[in-house]
C-alpha cells in the first residue's frame, strides 16, 4: 500500500483501484521499463502516477519526472488530476499555443512533475530552460498518438538529451504498436489488458437518403433525446457548416478541433463536462486523450479513414464495461469501409426535441494563484449568491481564472448580484463564459 494512497483516492472521490491499476502500480515500482496497454477511459494516468508520486525525492527541487503527451488536453488533464491527489507535488504542464512568460514562471519554481507536448519540452531543452541531471523517470503517454501526429523527432531529440533516466513508462489504447528504439527500452514488462475489456459496445448504421446527411443527423438527435455524445468529423470545415445547421434548428451544441484557440478549446470541454452543452461536435482530437464524462452514444457524421480512429471515436462510449451505442449516419448510396463488418440499421422515430439547456458557464477572474478554492467560490455562490445546492453545478478552478456552472435561469441574477464581488483578498469578475 503507497504512503497516503487511501488519502489520495478519497480526494479523487475512487473507492478502490481497478485490476489494471493495481498491477500496472506494482509492476512500474519493481520494473525499470514498463509499456501499458489498456482501453481508453481505463484510469491508466492514475495507473503510473501513484508509483511515480511515491518514487519521489521530496527533498530533491528540480524535475524528477518528465511526462511526454501529443496533446494539449491530455497535458492539462494530467496536471489537473496531480493537483487533485493532493500529494503536495508540484506540477506544470507545457505546450505550444501557450505564453511562453507562462512556462518562464511555472519553471522558475522546478516542477517535480513537468508535463508536455514533445514540441514545446524540446524547445525548453534548446534553451536550457530546466536541468535534465535529476530526470530519472520518463513517460511517454499515448506514444503512438505522438508518434502519428509528428512528434518523432521531438521524442527522439528529448530521449537523447536525458542521460540519467533510470524508469521509463510508455502507454498506448492501441494493439499491435511498435516501439520506437530511440526510446532506449530494455526488455519491458507489457501490460495489456486490450484483450480484456467487456466492453457492451453496439454499432449500427442509420441510413440517410441525402448525401450531406445533415437532415438525418438531426432526426437522429431528436430520436436520441436530451443526453451528453459526441458528433465526429474529418474536417473542420464540416464541423463548421454542420453546426449551423444544428443551430438553424435550435440544437444546442458546442465545437472542437485543432484549429481553434487554445482557452477556446479548453472552454468547449469544460462547457461540456459542466452540462452546459449536451452534444460535441468535434475531429478525431476528441477520440481520445480528454477528460469528457460517460458517454451513452458517439455518433460518425463522417467515417474515419482508417480502423485505428474508428476503434478510438467509439471508445468513448462504452467504456469500463459499461454499454453504449456508436451510430453510423450512411447515406443510402454509400459503401461502409470493410473494417466496419456487418452492422445492424436503426429505424428512427421522428419527435420533438425538447428545449433542454438547463445550465450556464460563468466565468470568476479568480484561480489558485490568488489562493482560492472550489470551496470559497462555494460559499460566495450559496451564501451571497443564495443559490440551492441543486442550483450551483461543476466548479472547474484554474491557475488564474475559474468556470462555475449554474441553473440557466439564476445567471442573470448571479452576475448582478456577484460581480465585483471580494474572494479571498482578490476582487473578482463574474460574467458569461
Amino acid at each position: 500500500m503507497l504512503r497516503n494512497q487511501e488519502n489520495i483516492l478519497k480526494k479523487l472521490n475512487i473507492e478502490q483501484l481497478n485490476p489494471m491499476q493495481e498491477e500496472a502500480q506494482s509492476a512500474i515500482l519493481s520494473n525499470t521499463d514498463v509499456v501499458l496497454l489498456s482501453p481508453t477511459g481505463t484510469g491508466k494516468t492514475l495507473a503510473y502516477l501513484l508509483p511515480i508520486i511515491f518514487e519521489l525525492d521530496t527533498s530533491i527541487h528540480e524535475i524528477q519526472c518528465l511526462i511526454m503527451v501529443p496533446s494539449r488536453e491530455l497535458s492539462i488533464q494530467i496536471e489537473q488530476v496531480i493537483r487533485g491527489m493532493g500529494a503536495g507535488v508540484k506540477a506544470n504542464a507545457i505546450y505550444g499555443g501557450r505564453a511562453g512568460a507562462k512556462d518562464k514562471s511555472d519553471l522558475k519554481h522546478r516542477p517535480a512533475i513537468l508535463v508536455g507536448t514533445p514540441g514545446r519540452i524540446a524547445d525548453h531543452l534548446r534553451r536550457d530552460s530546466f536541468n535534465t541531471d535529476f530526470i530519472k523517470t520518463l513517460v511517454l503517454d499515448e506514444f503512438d498518438k505522438s508518434l502519428e501526429v509528428g512528434f518523432e523527432a521531438d521524442m527522439s531529440e528529448i530521449s537523447m538529451a536525458l542521460n540519467n533516466v533510470e524508469k521509463r513508462i510508455l502507454t498506448s489504447a492501441t494493439q499491435r504498436v511498435e516501439i520506437p528504439i530511440f526510446v532506449g527500452l530494455q526488455n519491458p514488462l507489457i501490460i495489456n489488458y486490450l484483450d480484456e475489456e467487456i466492453s457492451q459496445l453496439s454499432v449500427k448504421t442509420i441510413l440517410s437518403p441525402s448525401k450531406d446527411k445533415l437532415g438525418t443527423l438531426v432526426r437522429t438527435l431528436h430520436f436520441l433525446g436530451n443526453q451528453p455524445g459526441i458528433i465526429f468529423c474529418n474536417f473542420k470545415d464540416t464541423i463548421n457548416y454542420v453546426s449551423d445547421f444544428l443551430a438553424e434548428n435550435n440544437i444546442s451544441h458546442t465545437c472542437f478541433y485543432g484549429g481553434m484557440e487554445q482557452k477556446d478549446r479548453e472552454r468547449a470541454l469544460i462547457k461540456f463536462r459542466n452540462g452546459t452543452h449536451q452534444l460535441l461536435l468535434a475531429t478525431d482530437l476528441a477520440a481520445r486523450g480528454i477528460d469528457v464524462p460517460e458517454l451513452k452514444f458517439i455518433i460518425h457524421y463522417q467515417l474515419p479513414l482508417r480502423s485505428k480512429e474508428f476503434i478510438h471515436r467509439n471508445g468513448r462510449t462504452a467504456r469500463m464495461n459499461s454499454e453504449g451505442t456508436a451510430y453510423i449516419l450512411q447515406w443510402e448510396g454509400e459503401k461502409l469501409p470493410e473494417f466496419i463488418g456487418k452492422v445492424e440499421v436503426q429505424h428512427i422515430k421522428s419527435r420533438m426535441l425538447e428545449d433542454t439547456v438547463e445550465w450556464c458557464t460563468l466565468f470568476v477572474s479568480g484561480g489558485r494563484k490568488d489562493k482560492i478554492s472550489k470551496g470559497d467560490i462555494a460559499g460566495l455562490f450559496m451564501k451571497q449568491g443564495k443559490l440551492n445546492k441543486d442550483e450551483l453545478g461543476v466548479i472547474e478552478l484554474k491557475q488564474d481564472c475559474a468556470f462555475v456552472a449554474v441553473q440557466l435561469y439564476k445567471a442573470e441574477q448571479i452576475i448582478e448580484t456577484l460581480n465585483n464581488s471580494r474572494l479571498k483578498k482578490k476582487k473578482v469578475r463574474i460574467s458569461l463564459a
